[in-house]
């Protein structure tokens, strides 16, 4: 490896140190998935297009998640005043301690565990403007990237034999592995995620289960992060089952754990054929990116892991096999005397 390559390496690990320390993972999740959507919106070969079709799609999702945000803010108080009721009944006939009794003592239980996150609210409205600018920003970083991702000193005699534009060049090959780790990895799970909630969609609407809206969204949403999003979707929507009866909930939950065997053999066939990263490891970076970064760390999480086992292959480590002619290294001769 050669010392150029090696200092791309350590700036690319000094990145994302930074960005875990400065909090910036959102950012650069947006960047990325930006930068995704115009690279398969590029199907015309022309550039501006994908970019009109990109502010497009931008300004589709915008709506669709303030109006999501709206919904679920008036109807997760509401499935949670039907259905914890009903679960503490249903646990109390099945002779089950949940550790609480009443709705109340739920709320007083779930209330001492985000007092310490109450004082943020405040400034709730000059988080959103400064998050909104962020992401504008970032917008417009990605288009940038999409029209010209170099960052050479240009063309001509002499620009090329210098030592920025060599560590540009190492740099940009760390980079574009990066993003096709990404590409890769969130790719695959899109697709999984998308099945998933085309099925569950099928589902609800079929057994006419109330909020398919946000049982939908939500669905599609943790479908994002591997493992643990199929579990939070799915105590959503056992919840919201259990508003019904709490036969309807365990018909939901059979349905879903029958789905998550399906899903075994997607994720063998989507993503484990082209990431192969075995479920203890991925469960380790979940952990390590969610206390590093929090939620958006945890999707980030498969996609690092990706990233350093491709970089880590491609490394060669010269290892000299001795010939067979030549005499045993000194020490195995003390061995062998």
């Amino acid at each position: 490896m050669t010392k150029l390559a090696r200092s791309s390496y350590i700036f690319v690990a000094a990145a994302l140190i930074l960005v875990g320390w400065l909090k910036l993972t959102t950012l650069v999740l947006t960047l990325l998935f930006s930068f995704f959507a115009l690279s398969k919106l590029y199907f015309f070969r022309r550039k501006w297009i994908a970019v009109g079709l990109f502010t497009v799609l931008v300004a589709a999702i915008g709506y669709g998640f303030v109006f999501f945000v709206k919904e679920a803010l008036e109807t997760l108080p509401k499935i949670a005043h039907t259905s914890i009721p009903a679960i503490i009944d249903y646990a109390a006939k099945q002779g089950v301690d949940l550790g609480f009794t009443d709705l109340q003592t739920l709320k007083a239980r779930m209330l001492s565990s985000v007092t310490e996150e109450l004082r943020y609210f405040g400034n709730l409205a000059k988080l959103a403007t400064r998050e909104f600018a962020i992401l504008i920003i970032t917008f417009v970083v990605s288009i940038s990237i999409f029209f010209n991702s170099r960052f050479q000193l240009g063309e001509g005699p002499g620009t090329r034999n210098n030592l920025y534009s060599l560590f540009c060049d190492e740099l940009g090959a760390r980079f574009a592995s990066f993003y096709r780790s990404f590409e890769l990895v969130m790719g695959a799970q899109l697709i999984i995620s998308a099945i998933n909630t085309f099925l569950t969609a099928i589902f609800v609407v079929s057994v006419g289960l109330p909020y398919p809206g946000v049982i939908i969204v939500v669905t599609f949403l943790c479908g994002l992060l591997p493992i643990i999003g199929n579990i939070i979707s799915n105590t959503v929507t056992v919840s919201i089952a259990f508003t019904v009866s709490p036969q309807m909930a365990l018909g939901a939950l059979v349905f879903l754990v029958i789905i998550h065997k399906l899903e075994y053999f997607l994720n063998s066939k989507i993503i484990g054929d082209r990431i192969k990263n075995p479920v203890w490891l991925t469960l380790i970076a979940l952990i390590l990116g969610e206390r590093l970064m929090g939620i958006p760390g945890m999707i980030l999480a498969p996609v690092v892991l990706h990233f350093l086992k491709v970089e880590a292959s491609s490394i060669p480590v010269p290892r000299k096999i001795p010939e067979p002619s030549e005499p045993a290294p000194e020490e195995y001769a003390e061995v062998r005397d």
